[in-house]
Order: structure tokens, then C-alpha cells, then sequence
């Protein structure tokens, strides 16, 4: 079944590359560099992307699909689908280096046969970025492959899902949709877009394996994958429909070929959910009921068919160049950040000139709903939540989305004054009143507990997390205190930001490491939630007081820097209002520097609260106690003071 798939998938990429695709040639300037490289960069696509999806889907089966043995150990069924997972690594790997070799000889318009050259290849792999990208893909796949042999723990596997996520992010940070206008909206819509599809994808296929070997658990497996497909499926019809907005005109969808590419995908998409409804609605009813998995299987078997129908659609899609791109020029500003800046960030403009950021913009609101949700299970059955970790919560989730997706989002790649303000709300702000709102004692509390004997869901899966041996080793005071602090120094004095200034995908990796390493420092020394490492109040203002140097000093070595960070970026932008950008950089520095001390009032304001309410908690302990025993302990310190009187007089 496999294997007829991927031949399908390829036959309709192939069928459809040869009408649309040698267009691409001419609008870059490009000689045709012939039938095999124009053909076989299709075909190595489409078994890429066959590979992941398998790859990662088996482990998603393996890792939440299917429960462990109790010792934490794979049970049969997570570790056939962790051998089918390493399989499809291999196939993936060599897909990814094929891949490599055709991206090179397609992007310089020669026949593959003349870059096969060493030489040759490393210097177009070094001037293209698609042919890094898939670099980086392979070696991801490599780790995989070994990973998923020396692997047998379900925690492990869990970290090889993760990581295989992570494999398919550098091919949709290049393409059609990092280059040109609104690249932006174009991109983190295309991260969404793939990682939906392998999750649904490869999932269908490993629960469909699952059933034709007749495991165990197939009933839980499928309802669990039923509700991911769910999500999956919004997910790509949301972020497939602006990525087509982005780049295709609605009057061009009927007159262009990439116009009726994406119909067709919208088609496919629709057929796909009329199939997830089916499945919902039948083969999984049929399995609660007891009618066995025959009907899943002829079910899931068509929908795996009709999906590497759309895998080919989607390879040709990428083969096929949008229309906006063949007439529309794009101004330099938009070339480099995919927008246009309307003139220089006043108050007025950084409050309302917003532009949404797909990422974190969603993440913002969509925490903010399960937080919110997970309260209301709690009040619906009578349980209290304090109001101030509510207000917190939102709090961070404005603030992130504020960061993001208003003018300072906007202005943030643009100017260093601007990242700056950025990066102390991503770094210091939001992660203190994301650990203020308690997310993970909300979680424990609204998620229903397995029971005896059940397999673990996902309260479970987070109690594994909090306890587990990275979140341990990330929360020791000097990693986090390393990683938090260093974490300045080592981008910004390294070249390491000059070099991302020019890339999409790296703002959005500062942005989620500005967050992240903020979270892991605040979260052991806050102490609202249970924590791998429990900090006594002297260690949490300890390390507190320890940052405060450190930034301290960041912004002042900023103030005084001679030369500039991401000069050569920020000059080719050339933007009017900055007309110094050294000064803009001291700007920048004071914000670091007077911006510090915001994060610190805000934890010794927590830490003194915490502390006057575990005295009340005290003293209220000491009351219930002596109104259960009749203040025997007074009775017992008056009679020993009596009886040491009573010896005194004796004397």
C-alpha cells in the first residue's frame, strides 16, 4: 500500500511538472537544465516527504498513540512502530542528500551529471540555500535513524518525535514561501501547513499498519488519532488558505496554473475531511462497539491513497511559480522583512500599526483559551482558582502578543532599538507572568487522571515531563543562570545575530529561545508550580541577584560599543529615519539596561507574596491544631513553667 502510494504521489507530481513546471526557468533567468533534473528533483521530493510523514507518524504512534509497559519501557506495539520510524529515517536520509544534489543542479540550471563533482557541488551548496536546508534535513534523519535503533524508553521516543518535527522545518524555511513579498505570513503558514500534513499523514499510516497486525489497544489508538486528525485538518485549511492568499490573487485561481493547483488541493482537502468525518462517525464507533477493525482498515486505506494524491499536488505546487511573484516587483524593505514600513516607529504607530505574527500571535490566543478553559472545568465542579494567576496568565499572553504582532513586532527586525524593547518582553516579561499563572498546577488539576491500570494520558505525559531528567537538568541554578544570562553575550557578540539578521526562520527561533530560556530560569525560582528542583526562598533571590550584574553590564558594554551589530543588514534596509545607526544601538543598550530591573520587581513582589501567605497558611495550621487538641500545647508550656517555679522556690 505504502509503495503504491508513493508511486501515485510521484506519478501525479511528474504528470503535473510537465505542464507547469519548466515556467520556473525562464522567471529566474535559468537555462532548462534538463529532463532529469527537472523530473528528478520531483521524484526525490515526493519520497522525501513519503519518508517524513511515515518516519514521523510512527513515532507519534509509538510515543502517545499506544501506552508503555509500566517500567517505562516500549511495548510491542510502540516498538514495531519504532522500527518502522527508523526504516523510514533511512529512506528519508537518502531521499534528503538526493535531494541535496538536485536542489544544487536545479537552482544553478545545470544537468545533474555536471554538479556531481565534489568541487562543483560544495560550491553551489555553499552560494543556494535549498541545497542547505536539505543538508540539514539529512543530517536530522541521521540522528533519527541511529536514534531509533539505540531507543526503548517511551521518554526517548517522545524526544525522537520532537526532534523529527524539527527535520521538516528547514525545507519550508526556503522555497517559494521565504522569498519575495510577505514572506513572512508565507512561511510560518507553510510551517503550519507541513507540519499538519506529516502529523495526519503519517499517523493514518501508522494506525492503518497498526490494524492490518491486529495490536492491541487499536481502539484507544484510534480515538486518540482521531481527534489529532481533527486538528490537523483545521490546521491546514487555515494556514493553507492564507499561504494561497499570499501568493495567488482570488481572479487568478481559474486563470493560472498554480491558481488551479491550489483548487485542486483545496478539492483534496475537502474529500480528506469528508473521510475523517466517516471515520469519526463509523470505524471508530464500530470499535467502541466491538466490530472489530475491517472497517477502519478499508477506510484508512482509500484516505492513505487520496493523501499521496495531494503529496504529488503539493510537490507540483512547490515546482510551480506563484503568479505575484512573475508580476509583482516587491521594495527592498519587503524583499528583506515581507512587508513595508509606512515611516518611523512614534507611539501612535507602534500601538496600532499591527501586523499578526502566524506564530506566536496564534500561540498568544490559543493559550490564553486552554488556560481559560482549564479554569471553567475547574469552577464547573465546584474548585476555586485564584483570580491573580488568571490575570497573570492573560497578562503573558498579551505581552506576547503585543511583542509579536504590533508595531514593536513590526519594527523589531528592522531596527535594534526596537529588537531590544523585543527581546527584554520576550526574555524578562512574559516568562514571569507565564510562571505566575501556575499552567503546569492547572494542567494537574482540570486533566482527568488515568486511573488504575488505564494507560497514561496526557496529565500523565506532563508529570513525566516535569520530572524528567532534562527538565531537571535545564532547572539546576547554574544551567539555568548560564543559559539565561549567556544566552545574551553568546548572540549578540558572536556574529551569531549578524548572520541571522537575514533570515525569517532565525527571528522566530530568537524569538521562541528568548522565551523558553526565560520560562526555565523563572520557573524553579518563582515556585508557583511543581518544580524538577525545589529552590529554599535564600537560593531563589540568590539567583535572582546573581542576572542582575550580568545584565547590568550587557546593556552597558552595549551603550559603549564603537562598532555596530548587524551593520551590513540594517544598511541595506536603508531606512530614512535611522539616520545613525550606532546611536539607534545605544538606544537599544539603555532599554537592556533599565529594563532589568522590571523582571526583578516583579519576582520579589511574588516571593514576598508567597512568603506572607505560607506564614497565614502557618498560623491557620497552628489554629485548626490547638482547636483539636484544646490548646494542649499552651497547657503543656504553662505547667512547665509552673513546675520549674515550683523547683526554683524548693531551692
Amino acid at each position: 500500500m505504502l509503495a503504491v502510494g508513493v508511486l501515485l504521489a510521484a506519478v501525479v507530481a511528474v504528470g503535473l511538472v510537465a505542464v507547469t513546471g519548466g515556467v520556473a526557468y525562464a522567471v529566474a533567468g535559468l537555462t532548462d537544465p534538463g529532463d532529469v533534473t527537472r523530473y528528478g528533483i520531483t521524484v526525490v521530493r515526493v519520497g522525501a516527504d513519503a519518508a517524513a510523514a511515515v518516519c514521523i507518524g510512527s513515532l507519534l504512534f509509538a510515543a502517545f498513540l499506544v501506552p508503555p509497559q509500566k517500567s517505562g519501557t516500549l511495548a510491542a506495539d510502540g516498538y514495531a512502530a519504532l522500527r518502522t520510524a527508523g526504516h523510514a529515517a533511512w529512506a528519508w536520509f537518502g531521499f534528503a542528500i538526493a535531494s541535496v544534489l538536485f536542489t544544487a543542479a536545479d537552482g544553478a540550471g545545470r544537468p545533474v551529471t555536471e554538479v556531481i563533482r565534489p568541487d562543483v557541488l560544495l560550491s553551489f551548496v555553499e552560494a543556494i540555500e535549498q541545497p542547505k536546508a536539505w543538508l540539514l534535513t539529512a543530517l536530522i534523519a541521521c540522528v533519527l535513524t541511529l536514534g531509533c535503533r539505540v531507543v526503548l524508553s517511551w521518554g526517548w521516543t517522545t524526544a525522537l518525535f520532537f526532534v523529527a518535527l524539527g527535520g521538516v522545518l528547514p525545507i519550508a524555511a526556503t522555497g517559494h514561501s521565504a522569498s519575495g513579498g510577505a514572506h513572512d505570513l508565507a512561511t510560518n503558514s507553510l510551517l503550519y501547513h507541513l507540519l499538519g500534513a506529516a502529523v495526519w499523514v503519517g499517523g493514518l499510516i501508522a494506525l492503518l499498519a497498526h490494524a492490518r497486525r491486529r495490536g492491541e489497544h487499536l481502539t484507544l489508538a484510534a480515538t486518540r488519532f482521531s481527534r489529532i486528525a481533527l486538528v490537523c485538518w483545521i490546521v491546514m485549511a487555515a494556514s493553507g488558505v492564507i499561504n494561497a492568499l499570499v501568493r495567488v490573487a482570488p481572479g487568478q485561481l481559474l486563470s493560472t496554473d498554480y491558481g488551479l493547483l491550489v483548487l485542486a488541493k483545496v478539492v483534496a482537502l475537502a474529500v480528506l475531511g469528508v473521510f475523517g468525518h466517516q471515520h469519526r462517525r463509523r470505524s471508530i464507533r464500530g470499535l467502541v462497539e466491538g466490530a472489530g477493525g475491517g472497517q477502519l482498515v478499508r477506510l484508512a486505506a482509500v484516505e492513505v491513497l487520496i493523501m499521496f494524491v495531494t503529496i504529488g499536488l503539493a510537490t507540483a505546487l512547490a515546482r510551480t511559480p506563484p503568479p505575484q511573484e512573475i508580476y509583482a516587483q516587491p521594495s527592498n524593505t519587503e524583499l528583506l522583512l515581507g512587508y513595508v514600513l509606512h515611516g518611523a516607529p512614534t507611539p501612535l504607530r507602534l500601538l496600532t500599526d499591527w501586523r499578526f505574527d502566524l506564530i506566536y500571535g496564534t500561540a498568544a490566543i490559543v493559550l490564553a483559551v486552554l488556560y481559560l478553559a482549564g479554569v471553567r472545568r475547574l469552577r464547573a465542579r465546584g474548585d476555586a482558582w485564584p483570580v491573580g494567576r488568571t490575570v497573570a496568565w492573560l497578562s503573558a499572553c498579551a505581552v506576547l502578543l503585543i511583542a509579536t504582532s504590533s508595531g514593536i513586532g513590526r519594527y523589531a527586525p528592522a531596527m535594534f532599538s526596537m529588537h531590544m524593547v523585543n527581546h527584554m518582553l520576550l526574555a524578562m516579561v512574559a516568562p514571569v507572568l507565564f510562571v505566575l499563572g501556575g499552567p503546569v498546577t492547572l494542567a494537574l488539576r482540570a486533566l482527568p487522571a488515568a486511573g488504575r491500570n488505564a494507560p497514561d494520558g496526557p496529565r500523565e505525559w506532563l508529570l513525566a515531563f516535569v520530572h524528567s531528567p532534562v527538565s531537571r537538568a535545564l532547572t539546576h541554578p547554574i544551567v539555568a543562570l548560564f543559559l539565561f544570562v549567556g544566552s545574551f553575550y553568546g548572540l549578540y557578540y558572536s556574529g551569531l545575530f549578524d548572520a541571522a539578521l537575514n533570515y525569517h526562520w532565525a527571528h522566530l527561533a530568537m524569538n521562541a529561545h528568548f522565551l523558553l530560556v526565560g520560562y526555565v530560569f523563572y520557573w524553579p525560582v518563582i515556585g508557583v508550580d511543581p518544580a524538577p528542583r525545589r529552590l529554599p526562598p535564600l537560593g531563589r533571590l540568590g539567583l535572582v541577584f546573581a542576572s542582575m550584574p550580568f545584565h547590568a553590564f550587557f546593556g552597558v558594554t552595549l551603550m559603549n560599543m564603537q562598532t555596530v551589530i548587524g551593520e551590513s543588514f540594517y544598511r541595506s534596509l536603508d531606512l530614512p529615519w535611522v539616520g545613525d545607526l550606532l546611536t539607534d544601538q545605544r538606544l537599544g543598550g539603555g532599554i537592556a539596561w533599565a529594563s532589568g530591573e522590571l523582571p526583578v520587581l516583579l519576582v520579589m513582589l511574588a516571593l514576598l507574596m508567597q512568603w506572607a501567605r505560607a506564614d497565614e497558611r502557618e498560623a491557620r495550621r497552628r489554629d485548626r491544631r490547638e482547636d483539636a487538641t484544646g490548646d494542649a500545647d499552651l497547657a503543656a508550656y504553662n505547667a512547665m513553667l509552673k513546675r520549674l517555679a515550683e523547683h526554683g522556690e524548693r531551692r
